[in-house]
């Protein structure tokens, strides 16, 4: 079976992808992770973590995965120790000497290589093999056909990981310098200030007084150096077929919105996969269930071959649903406890997101209280605790999303 694997920027959105289908998720501790604007997790909170996953039979896999200056050494030893006493599913490495310190403090790590180790062919895959690594995140920049020559060249054993869905780096495998020479922050070692979503001016040089000016792509600004994001789910048997054996999204900077919406897409569309995997076609309301989160564009990739011209994007995210609000207990009557996201009225419509045949059910707000039993009529409170009239309908579960069409 396809592994399916998510982001999990914190707790709450860890929680959010294993509940809506994820197999597995991948997150950083507080160091040596390659996002250090995540709120990430402590000690603490990566051995509850495990835990949790381990007690639904599902598996975590912890980034160590920044490019290393000497003094990121420091704590490293002791941190893999931890990891290893822990029993994190996995590491995701790209520096050789990281790699040499989980084989001598931590062998019993499984050891995945990182996308930012940028392997791009089956040679290279081997000599990383030899290594040590169980594990490939192949870089972005492959067509299946060349994934499907790796996995021909390297054993059977060895998974391979891409990236399905999500933003993508401008840069090769993401080996970005653009932030550290603008702002000072190394994306390498976690702190991407995303600078190629900076708008950007051009200046001629040669004629004294020519002014600067703005590169004019569309009414909400310049994106000159914008990736698209990928969206890989209508091609989920020709991915299988490939022989990715499991499917990357990208966002720990996501919201559990997001987390929710896309995990769930990609879970239906696998196991409609392999309930008829000769005859796969992805359901057109899968398709429109991933826009109905933030998203820029969607493309491809290089997955097909490379497309220079469809990478580049040209305009802001966009998304057809808001989440207005997240269902704190399950369902006992015809009320339900939700905690509120956004702002919503009584007379609105609301959207369910759900892992559960409630999915995309919708119901009219008809009658609101407060825990006090208060009438409410505009939910208006940032992170309210509010009593909703869901009458009608049955089962809906603690984590279950409501949004509400834009």
């Amino acid at each position: 079976m396809i592994e399916l694997l998510a982001p999990a920027g914190n707790m709450e959105k860890l929680k959010t992808a294993l509940n809506y289908g994820a197999d597995a998720c991948y997150f950083a501790g507080t160091r040596f992770g390659l996002r250090a604007m995540s709120s990430n997790f402590s000690n603490d909170e990566l051995r509850e973590s495990v835990e949790y996953a381990h007690s639904l039979n599902k598996k975590c896999y912890i980034t160590v995965n920044i490019l290393a200056h000497n003094a990121d050494f420091d704590g490293l030893k002791e941190y893999l120790e931890f990891l290893q006493e822990i029993k994190v599913d996995g590491v995701i490495v790209s520096d050789l000497g990281i790699m040499s310190f989980v084989k001598n403090y931590a062998p019993n790590l499984e050891l995945h290589v990182s996308t930012q180790a940028s392997i791009t062919n089956k040679y290279s895959a081997m000599e990383y093999v030899k290594l040590g690594a169980k594990r490939l995140v192949l870089a972005r920049e492959l067509s299946l056909a060349e994934i499907k020559e790796i996995r021909d060249y390297i054993p059977k054993d060895i998974d391979l990981e891409c990236f399905v869905h999500g933003a993508m780096c401008i840069s090769y495998s993401g080996r970005c310098l653009l932030s550290n020479y603008m702002t000072g922050r190394d994306s390498n070692r976690g702190a991407c200030v995303q600078a190629c979503r900076f708008q950007y001016t051009i200046k001629e040089t040669t004629r004294k007084g020519s002014g600067e000016y703005e590169i004019q792509e569309d009414d909400k600004g310049t994106y000159i150096l914008n990736s698209k994001d990928m969206c890989l789910i209508e091609y989920v048997d020709k991915l299988i077929e490939a022989g990715i054996t499991s499917f990357k999204i990208e966002g720990r900077m996501k919201s559990p919105y997001y987390v929710a919406t896309v995990v769930n897409a990609y879970r239906r569309a696998i196991d409609l996969y392999y309930s008829n995997p000769n005859n796969f076609e992805c359901p057109k309301e899968l398709v429109e269930e991933v826009e109905k989160t933030s998203h820029r564009r969607f493309t491809t990739g290089f997955y097909f071959g490379a497309k220079d011209k469809e990478y580049l994007e040209d305009s802001m995210p966009i998304q057809t649903h808001e989440f207005m609000a997240v269902i704190t207990k399950d369902q006992e009557d015809d009320w339900v406890e939700i905690e509120q996201r956004n702002r919503f009225k009584v007379g609105d419509e609301l959207e369910i997101l759900s892992p559960t045949t409630n999915h995309n059910k919708t119901l009219i707000v008809s009658q609101m209280q407060d825990l006090d039993g208060g009438e409410v009529v505009d939910a208006l409170k940032v992170q309210q605790i509010l009593r909703l009239n869901v009458k009608g309908l049955k089962g809906l579960k603690q984590g279950d999303i409501l949004r509400k069409k834009i």
